[in-house]
């Protein structure tokens, strides 16, 4: 497959520098395209995906970039309405703020416990992707400059965990030099009766004219939920609250200086998890109270960009800091046999430092080199619980209260890391591009004193009554430091044969962190002589080869972007989990293959009608394990990653006049996702049982609609989301401890949005 697709790209490179060579000679017979059209035609877009303003054409890689206007319209206020209309990526949402995408097939299951996120997620120069198995946030979309998606490894320029891709969240800095505001309100109803409202205003403020201003952006989510919880007894369980803003102040004391200081603050509350049991109804769930996954964000940027004519220079510091619940209801784990669950509450403290400095541009040579620092620590309450009155029912007595084990922990990363990038142009037509960037990393985890655990496990499952429970104290423990330093790399060759068409070649590296288990060195109590947990997983990583095409044709009426990839992963980071009493831990096995193609299309033929098309195919497989790899994760040779073999979207759009000063539009949008497996496919540890929690996702197709009109500065528009009222399964959640394991599409929605622009 892996010859197919080359060719395939290969061929399409030099169709398309066929095609491309007549269409200077036509542009005079195009001309009668809108300016309306012409913005929205892929050549337009400016992104920043190698740190510095680039045409999107001339990228050597795959990039997706939303604007603001394109998120209010489709109503995309988060992660899941993204990837389901870029090529190459799929969000695996069990539910609000527990989010992990997965690019280009690189992912062992869509959960990723104990490991960290395969793609890095970034606002503005903070990292905020984290391992698997704690709460994300899910950021609210508005006021952003743009959004980029950016496919393939990005360890040069984003560093460690960029493995697969980054997703950057960029803000919009305050406008000097005008006053400015907005708002926009969101409506909905979905499932008949559960109502959203949303509410999202910004007010831009020039305090000195040309010299200083401020941008304040706020936000209120209150939306009702759709899945009934038979355990609590609440129905709409998964309701939300979700509030935050941001305030940005910037000065110019002259035109070589620009400073930048934000505050960033976003506090989401979900009642409860969104995750069904099939077995029990299409939106059911059952736990003994709610699961909570909630996130209380804060976010300090200082940055400084100055012009020194040759270069430019920047530093961004960051400091950072998450409250996170993780509150689950583990009694799926013994078939609901006894109460077991996890109330965990974590805090991150995270610094960040980077230094660019980036050559003027013009020239034949193009360069960049940058320092990089970053410094989180992790601290976690973990207290497992059974409950009050089944403590009393069994006569178990000896616990302070329902928690049999109780303990707290800490980890600290360090990431130190020196990068360059340098791009030589032999002519207009002709450039090459190299870069290399060397990070040392480190991890370590300690267990703190002070704790306790119990045999509480033993004799809940061993059917005892009336007996004492025996406590005994958790010791401090120092875990391994967890070390690993790597050199990433990328070479890539643009020609550019006429000024509408850019064809690229490259290889590219990344990596990502080492991972400390949590729990090291911790012998089973359910059975002494099950595997003692390891220290933890060293990094893994790959190598992508790409090739591309960049185009657009008919004076802009035709545009479109083809990529293909082939990607060699090794030394895979898998979580496993110990058989006897379902602790998890981090490991690695062999290696996987991903091999695909992505496309993008856009079309402006006249009438005001517009169609935007992409997609993306993929074939990725486990290509390399040894017995005893398969035997403790569950894998073997041939099978499946966790990625459709293909998903993508199609969209029409229709633009019109209502009399002079009312502009009108109607969109449809259709994206499909295929389905694909929810984890290795085999029990840890029993390599020839098929685990009982192996499963698919659906294939699915969600259809949405717009339609609406603007004047002056209003925008009024109705729409429906999950027009058929599709309630396919989305995610498999790949661990036995949950009762309800499974998301669903939202059910169908519609509603009406209102903005205003001054």
């Amino acid at each position: 497959m892996k010859a197919r697709i080359l060719a395939s790209a290969s061929a399409a490179v030099m169709l398309s520098t066929f095609v491309g060579a007549p269409v200077i000679a036509q542009e005079d017979q195009s001309a009668g395209r809108s300016e309306g059209e012409a913005e929205r035609s892929l050549d337009k877009v400016i992104v920043t995906a190698t740190r510095r303003e680039e045409s999107l054409q001339d990228v050597p890689l795959s990039v997706t970039a939303y604007q603001q206007e394109t998120l209010s319209e489709k109503g995309i206020v988060s992660y899941d309405g993204l990837a389901r209309e870029t090529p190459g990526v799929v969000i695996n949402q069990p539910t609000a703020n527990f989010n992990n995408f997965t690019t280009r097939g690189i992912a062992t299951n869509g959960y990723g416990a104990n490991l960290q996120a395969a793609t890095a997620i970034y606002i503005d120069e903070l990292p905020i992707s984290s391992n698997g198995n704690s709460t994300i946030l899910d950021p609210t979309l508005y006021d952003v400059e743009r959004v980029e998606i950016l496919r393939g490894p990005q360890g040069t320029l984003f560093g460690a965990n960029s493995l697969s891709g980054a997703v950057r969240i960029l803000t919009k800095k305050p406008n000097t030099r005008k006053f400015e505001a907005s708002a926009l309100v969101d409506y909905g109803l979905t499932d008949g009766d559960a109502f959203r409202q949303r509410y999202n205003g910004m007010i831009n403020i020039p305090l000195a004219e040309d010299k200083l201003g401020l941008r304040v952006v706020g936000f209120y989510r209150d939306e009702d939920g759709w899945v009934d919880n038979i355990g609590t007894g609440v129905e709409g369980s998964n309701s939300l609250e979700s509030y935050g803003g941001r305030a940005v102040l910037r000065w110019e004391p002259t035109d070589a200086l620009d400073l930048q200081l934000m505050v960033l603050h976003e506090n989401s509350q979900p009642a409860d998890s969104g995750l069904t049991n099939p077995n029990r109804g299409e939106f059911i769930r059952l736990t003994d109270r709610p699961d909570l996954f909630q996130s209380d964000f804060t976010n300090y940027n200082f940055a400084l960009d100055y012009d020194l004519g040759f270069a430019n220079f920047t530093s961004s510091s960051t400091y950072s800091n998450i409250d996170g619940k993780f509150i689950v209801d583990l009694a799926g784990t013994f078939n609901q046999l006894i109460p077991f669950a996890l109330d965990a509450v974590g805090y991150d403290e995270t610094f960040v430092q980077e230094l660019r400095l980036a050559s003027a541009d013009g020239g034949n040579w193009d360069w960049i080199v940058g320092g990089f620092y970053f410094n989180k620590r992790r601290d976690i309450t973990y207290d497992y619980r059974s409950s009050q009155e089944f403590l009393n029912a069994r006569g178990l007595t000896g616990l302070p209260d329902e928690y049999y084990l109780r303990f707290t922990a800490y980890f600290d990363q360090f990431e130190t890391a020196g990068f360059g990038e340098l791009t030589y142009r032999f002519s207009d037509k002709f450039w090459v591009t190299g870069g290399a960037r060397y990070t040392t990393t480190s991890v370590q985890s300690f267990t703190n004193a002070g704790g306790y655990n119990s045999n509480y496990l033993a004799l809940a499952l061993g059917g005892f009554s009336n007996v004492p429970i025996t406590v005994f104290p958790v010791a401090a423990v120092e875990g391994l430091k967890v070390e690993g330093d790597k050199l990433s790399y990328k070479l890539s060759a643009s020609y550019k044969p006429v000024e509408t068409l850019t064809a690229y070649g490259s290889i590219s590296t990344g990596f990502r962190s080492p991972v400390a288990n949590a729990r090291a060195g911790a012998v089973s109590i359910v059975n002494p002589n099950d595997l003692i947990i390891p220290n933890g997983a060293k990094s893994d990583s790959l190598t992508n080869y790409e090739v591309g095409v960049k185009g657009y044709w008919l004076n802009g009426k035709l545009a479109a972007n083809l990529a293909a990839y082939y990607i060699d992963w090794k030394d895979i980071q898998v979580q496993a989990n110990r058989l006897s009493d379902q602790v998890q831990f981090a490991t690695n096995i062999g290696g996987a293959v991903s091999q695909g193609l992505e496309f993008e299309i856009a079309a402006y033929p006249g009438n005001n009608l517009s169609f935007f098309l992409n997609g993306s195919l993929n074939d990725s497989e486990v290509t390399d394990v040894t017995p005893t790899e398969a035997a403790i994760s569950g894998a073997k040779e041939g099978i499946s990653l966790s990625f459709p073999n293909f998903q993508g979207s199609a969209t029409i759009r229709y633009d019109w006049k209502i009399g002079e000063l009312t502009d009108a539009f109607a969109a449809a949008t259709a994206a499909y996702v295929g389905d694909f497996p929810s984890m290795f496919p085999n029990v840890p540890g029993n390599p020839n049982l098929v685990a009982p929690t192996f499963d698919y996702t659906d294939a699915y197709t969600v259809v949405n609609l717009q339609a609406g009109f603007s004047r002056d500065q209003w925008k009024v528009l109705g729409y429906v989301e999950n027009l058929f009222d599709d309630s396919s399964i989305t995610y498999v959640h790949p661990e036995a401890f949950l009762d309800s394991r499974y998301a669903r599409l939202r059910p169908l929605t519609f509603g009406v949005r209102v903005n205003y622009e001054f």
